[in-house]
């Protein structure tokens, strides 16, 4: 599997599996395929309330805890540093796991200066490998940046054709952040998966939409996780490494970023609002 190496040195595969939006009832199965399949990665999160699946579906599979990257993310907690640890040994212990691979702060809300202090003692403590952000538009990545010890290694954002975040990926690299993609096939919107210039490409390679799509992140260097609660689709997503798209087609698919979200504006008061006061534990 291609990796990244994030700013502390650290080891992450490229391409990973994520668990949004599948319910806790079904994750196990999904994360137990997934691996069965040749997924090293995995990413979750405390908000979508799953995490003991993926741990369950983690012990069961019998693979060697050094050869999996695990991702979780603290969700908005209460002001101060014993919340946020609190919130990450909850997660560890839903996951029955040691330590983490990477640790997300998930949305630039409330108090995130007290927990970015608290993962930084988190990751010298050796409980999280590195330690990120999620959501974190450049102004507020680069505030964070400026005023702590240590940077931030990833910052997961939306990122797929019609919302391609090169200039945001372009301040990251400046800054040592990695890029990685959440909703990369922007969960089907603008008609994605029947996109003429995307359907083009597919077949001019004998490749699917979702394979271009992935293929496009890979080559950008943008890490990517997308999800799928179907064995033939997860194996096809990870079969994006046999192929390579030329010049010409990256410009095409350049060409069809919109410059907005397919989801909503974390910097719209009413989403700020509504993501702010909602609470999980």
């Amino acid at each position: 599997m291609q990796t990244v190496t994030l700013n502390n040195g650290v080891e992450m595969p490229i391409l990973g599996f994520g668990v949004y939006q599948i319910p806790a009832d079904q994750t196990e199965q999904a994360v137990t395929d997934a691996l069965a399949a040749g997924y090293r990665s995995l990413d979750t999160a405390a908000a979508y309330q799953n995490e003991e699946a993926v741990g369950r579906a983690i012990r069961n599979s019998g693979i060697p805890r050094g050869e999996l990257f695990v991702t979780t993310k603290l969700w908005i907690q209460d002001p101060g540093e014993d919340n946020t640890k609190r919130a990450f040994d909850a997660s560890l212990k839903r996951l029955g796991l040691d330590h983490l691979d990477l640790y997300l702060i998930h949305q630039p809300f409330g108090d995130y200066y007290s927990e970015w202090r608290a993962m930084q003692e988190i990751h010298r403590q050796g409980l999280a490998r590195a330690i990120g952000v999620s959501n974190f538009h450049p102004d507020r990545l680069v505030d964070l940046i400026a005023h702590n010890e240590v940077a931030p290694a990833v910052n997961q954002i939306e990122t797929h054709p019609f919302f391609q975040r090169r200039a945001d990926q372009d301040l990251m690299r400046r800054h040592g952040v990695q890029i990685e993609s959440w909703g990369p096939f922007a969960e089907g919107r603008n008609n994605l998966f029947t996109d003429p210039v995307l359907a083009g490409i597919g077949e001019a390679h004998g490749r699917s939409v979702a394979q271009v799509v992935l293929r496009w992140l890979v080559q950008r260097g943008v890490v990517v996780i997308p999800k799928s609660v179907r064995v033939d689709r997860m194996k096809e997503n990870l079969d994006v490494f046999g192929f390579e798209l030329a010049r010409d087609e990256m410009d095409r698919i350049a060409a069809l970023d919109t410059g907005a979200s397919q989801f909503f504006d974390h910097r719209d008061p009413e989403w700020v609002s509504r993501l702010g006061g909602r609470r999980i534990d």
